[in-house]
């Protein structure tokens, strides 16, 4: 990355008020120690230590294959639906083990609710997408108040109120997107967490996906998975980069954690030489 691409990270991160972002004094939502992730018994993330604190945004960048996705995917057990993973270390959502015994992975997966790279409505009307979740965990009453709340909350009420009926495959890719952040939000979950939400996307939709997530950090704390360097400086208060460890026989690879901070410090001031090489376009 450039110097003048630097600039302008700066620029945007201080429009965003990023560099404001102060973590001492927030509420720790994930706290996360010595976690390993692997699949068929070959590491595919190792090492992981990090909190993320409430109403934050928190971003993870790195050159894929670093394990971004494998780490989001621990924080509401989406991995427990792959047969040959295994989560090693510790995950605690507010004090309380996430990979206990009595733990119930569906009311964890409704109390921290995902978004994918690609939107994915369901083949039915834009108002069914909404009320599935709800129906499902039997959150029946004043269900139309509800999808009403949750398409307001995703910005998308405006232009789909007159067609509720209508199928949610007849949006466009940005409205589908914000469509699934909706019916996520349904079910009131207290985390939102990204897989490259905008990666799909064209620029103006991916700019109306980083407005809704500053507003939607104002009640629910969002971890967000990125490429786009530029797009974790304007949406993000902390980030972490993660980068690809390879044996001494090149063999094999896993991703670890190389740096975590505000986001401001690590892209303009970065305490590692690989995540400062990764944010100057030096390797990545």
């Amino acid at each position: 990355m450039t110097a003048p691409e630097l600039d302008n990270l700066r620029i945007a991160q201080l429009a965003a008020g990023a560099e404001a972002a102060d973590e001492r004094g927030r509420e720790v939502v994930f706290d996360v120690r010595g976690l390993d992730v692997a699949y068929g018994g070959v590491l595919a993330l190792a090492g992981v230590t990090l909190e993320i604190r409430k109403n934050f945004v928190t971003a993870f960048i790195g050159p894929s294959g670093c394990g971004k996705s494998t780490l989001i995917r621990c924080f509401n057990r989406m991995n427990d639906l792959i047969p040959d993973a295994a989560v090693t270390g510790s995950v605690r959502y507010h004090g309380r083990d996430l990979y206990g015994a009595n733990v119930d992975p569906v009311e964890v997966r409704r109390r921290i609710g995902m978004v994918f790279q690609k939107p994915n409505p369901f083949p039915k009307s834009i108002y069914d997408n909404i009320a599935f979740g709800p129906r499902v965990l039997g959150l029946k009453r004043d269900l139309d108040a509800r999808v009403e709340r949750a398409l307001r909350s995703a910005a998308l009420w405006d232009e789909v109120k007159d067609r509720l009926r209508e199928s949610a495959l007849s949006l466009s890719g940005g409205q589908q997107q914000r469509l699934c952040i909706a019916r996520a939000l349904a079910v009131e979950p207290e985390v939102v967490l990204m897989d490259e939400p905008a990666s799909a996307l064209d620029p103006v939709s991916t700019s109306r996906i980083e407005d809704l997530i500053h507003e939607l950090k104002r009640e629910y704390t969002i971890v967000i998975v990125t490429h786009n360097m530029q797009q974790a400086a304007r949406v993000a208060d902390m980030t972490a980069f993660f980068s690809v460890d390879v044996d001494e026989g090149g063999a094999r690879r896993h991703g670890t954690l190389v740096e975590y901070g505000p986001t401001t410090k690590l892209f303009t001031n970065p305490s590692d030489k690989r995540t400062e090489d990764y944010v100057t376009g030096r390797f990545g």
